[in-house]
């Protein structure tokens, strides 16, 4: 896997926020909006490389509104960045994900998460 592109969405001068990296382009042409509807395979992990969490595992590709709230920050900014058909990984600082207390016992306090996201659908 070779990166390709990586384009960085900053809250602050404190380099905090999400860090897209390119594994597979997308069409270019369609990216989601806000409140769009959005189907997507994820897998989520700690920085550590331990998986907390995985839509391939699965086997069902998530479902979500994006950019309304309904997901963490990093997802609501970093997913919109994507084009239908992408495969990226986005690395989101814990202010972007699930803050100062995480989510306890799957998530520490204070953690940065990588998410590999394949933006399968724009509803």
């Amino acid at each position: 896997m070779s990166r390709i592109f990586s384009r960085s969405i900053f809250s602050s001068k404190t380099n905090m926020g999400v860090t897209k990296e390119l594994i597979k382009a997308g069409d270019g042409v369609n990216f989601p909006k806000k409140g769009d509807q959005v189907t997507m395979h994820y897998t989520g992990t700690l920085t550590n490389g331990k998986k907390f969490d995985s839509s391939v595992d699965r086997g069902t590709p998530f479902v979500t509104k994006i950019g309304v709230q309904q997901v963490i920050r990093g997802w609501d900014e970093g997913v919109p960045q994507m084009s239908l058909g992408e495969k990226a990984r986005l690395i989101i600082t814990y202010d972007f994900a699930y803050g100062e207390r995480g989510y306890p016992p799957v998530i520490p306090p204070k953690s940065d998460l990588i998410f590999e996201v394949e933006l399968l659908k724009i509803n």
